[in-house]
């Protein structure tokens, strides 16, 4: 990660000393580069004005880190967000972010939800079912409305990635399938409903993708299904979203891929589909989630017991685990790890990294390099800035961490830590 740097064998992130952030607020404590997640950003935002001649959208996945202060952020990088719940959606309007640049997706919205969403403006509302379509053209006739909205399509592409992150194949609960002819019936059906104006149609194929190549076959397979469209109904697709999913480094072995090559080579196959064809350059979007947070963002936790099982295990407890970040227990994610206040050291151990719940599966992982450590060092696991907060828990009733936000070698609490007060505050 390009935003960490070691001095006087400590770790540093953007600048600041990941000691004296532990020290100032406490652990376990999710830290994030704002300058990286900006620079993540206009990344994007430039392959976009670069090999689209701006000629589309990026939409930052909310799904991966939402808050007030990363909701501003992509405002004022003048990008668009995607959202999955009325609960992202209510942030991102009191961020007062553009909601006409705000996608609405989710497999089953509630009415409450598509009320909301029409009600403050969203720009597209990404249909996934016939139910839903139906829901949410009476709405918007009720309410003397048009619903823009794209399909979510199942281009029955293998990402090569987890099963459990794996969006578009057929047996998903996401979308509309090609294969059955759904997906065209759904076309047919929005045309002739007069609430609803049908803008283009979405595809999401995994996450953590390290490969151009299913992005670009997914763009193939859209365009196939552009093309039906526009000479059995003739009806031209203004949109096309080609989703998500693209990797990042979590290990210093993985094959990480510049995000600028995925923009590329989808816009060259974008651009002879579209010549070979006669069919019209559609608006492109694309929500990038993980890649734009994900690098930016560190965990630090206080080191407490360590037991060894003589030629078993070694057992490196901290103050944290699946309840800030559930991710190896969901999907066996790898992560590096380091000691913060031993950084420039070697690592000696090889350990398994355990949390305080009470629960066996409880763990950051396993079988993990590490330097020698002890009671209260400080553990930095890295790149944890996205799907950790997001998916954090009160099991066990243990309060949620706080976020704080590191910027020219100053630092900011942009999410409170949780207290005992909160824990109990809805009960009864």
């Amino acid at each position: 990660m390009n935003n960490l740097t070691l001095k006087n064998n400590t770790l540093y992130i953007g600048g600041v000393s990941t000691l004296d952030l532990a020290y100032t607020y406490g652990t376990p404590l999710y830290v994030m580069d704002e300058d990286l997640i900006r620079e993540n950003m206009r990344a994007f935002k430039k392959s976009f004005d670069n090999y689209y001649s701006g000629n589309g959208l990026v939409c930052y996945a909310s799904k991966a880190f939402c808050c007030l202060a990363v909701c501003r952020i992509a405002k004022e990088e003048g990008i668009g967000l995607d959202v999955v719940s009325a609960g992202e959606l209510y942030t991102a309007v009191k961020a007062d972010f553009d909601t006409s640049k705000i996608l609405f997706h989710g497999n089953n919205k509630t009415l409450s939800e598509l009320e909301y969403a029409l009600e403050v403006g969203v720009g597209r509302i990404a249909v996934d079912n016939l139910s839903e379509l139906e829901k949410l053209n009476a709405i918007a006739k009720n309410k003397n409305m048009i619903a823009n909205i794209i399909f979510r399509i199942k281009p029955g592409i293998d990402a090569h990635t987890h099963d459990f992150v794996k969006t578009g194949q057929i047996d998903s609960k996401f979308g509309f399938a090609l294969e059955t002819g759904e997906a065209f019936e759904a076309v047919k059906r929005a045309l002739e409903y007069e609430n609803i104006k049908l803008l283009g149609l979405h595809c999401h194929i995994g996450s953590q993708i390290m490969d151009t190549e299913p992005f670009t076959h997914a763009a193939e397979v859209m365009f196939s299904l552009i093309e039906k469209i526009k000479i059995e109904l003739d009806y031209e697709i203004d949109d096309l979203n080609l989703g998500g999913g693209f990797g990042i480094k979590y290990l210093e072995t993985d094959d990480f891929i510049q995000y600028d090559d995925y923009i590329r080579d989808c816009s060259k196959i974008i651009a002879k589909i579209t010549a070979e064809k006669g069919l019209k350059t559609p608006f492109i979007l694309i929500e990038p989630g993980r890649s734009i947070v994900g690098p930016a963002g560190i965990t630090l936790y206080t080191v407490g017991a360590v037991k060894n099982i003589p030629n078993i295990r070694k057992y490196v407890s901290i103050d944290g685990g699946m309840t800030d970040n559930p991710r190896y227990a969901l999907y066996q994610s790898k992560y590096e790890i380091l000691c913060a206040n031993k950084a420039s050291e070697p690592k000696t151990d090889i350990i398994a990294l355990a949390g305080k719940c009470c629960e066996s599966g409880d763990l950051i992982g396993m079988d993990l390099s590490l330097q020698k450590v002890a009671e209260n060092d400080i553990i930095a696991v890295l790149a944890t800035g996205a799907y950790n907060y997001s998916m954090s828990s009160n099991y066990n009733r243990i309060p949620k961490p706080p976020v704080v936000f590191v910027k020219d070698g100053k630092s900011r609490v942009v999410v409170k830590r949780e207290t005992f007060e909160d824990i109990i505050r809805n009960d009864n």
